[in-house]
């Protein structure tokens, strides 16, 4: 929303404490994030706060114009929704910390080497025109960014995954972006106020 310049109030929930979930609850019935609010309405899951935004503003382009990119980004943001499950837990989304692992579990493996698939195909076939996966930023960098955090956190080199330097580039990309660095500093405010 911050990139799209859509208003927006932001509520902080801090994660992995035993208060957490129920502060969540407080919002949104699943005690998922993110959550959307809009008035008395919660949605939940980021495809669906995607899908409701863009119906919100159809001014925005949210998704690729092209309709084989859209249709190829839709399908790989469904699959960053439903999927990479080994990858989530074992690499939690901790924006500040570093913790490169030198020894991985099978099934994390299998999940970074399709996810350095995805991008290096996305970049291949419709990224031309930009440095995100279909060029402009859309929808599906949204997904992935939490990936990009992730794979700078605990991943290191991806080049022993496939990577010719897409996936670096492309973390590189999300990385550069001004809303990526407020919500950075955001999460080094937050811990020195914790502190």
């Amino acid at each position: 929303m911050k990139r799209l310049g859509l208003p927006f109030e932001e509520i902080n929930i801090r994660l992995r404490r035993p208060e957490s979930k129920e502060q969540l609850l407080a919002y949104c019935p699943s005690g998922l994030v993110p959550t959307l609010l809009d008035g008395d309405l919660a949605i939940w899951h980021s495809l669906a706060i995607l899908d409701y935004l863009a119906e919100q503003h159809p001014n925005i382009e949210m998704w690729p114009r092209n309709q084989a990119a859209r249709a190829i980004a839709r399908s790989v943001s469904a699959e960053m929704h439903s999927g990479f499950q080994a990858l989530r837990e074992n690499f939690p989304m901790e924006l500040l910390a570093q913790h490169s692992k030198n020894s991985l579990s099978p099934a994390v493996e299998v999940d970074i080497r399709r996810i350095v698939d995805i991008w290096r195909d996305c970049r291949a076939r419709f990224g031309s025109g930009g440095p995100f996966l279909f060029g402009q930023f859309s929808a599906a960098d949204a997904m992935y960014a939490p990936v990009a955090s992730r794979f700078r956190t605990y991943a290191g080199d991806l080049a022993g995954y496939g990577d010719d330097g897409t996936a670096r580039a492309f973390v590189e990309a999300v990385f550069a972006m001004p809303e990526m660095a407020d919500w950075t500093d955001g999460a080094r405010a937050e811990m020195a106020a914790a502190d």
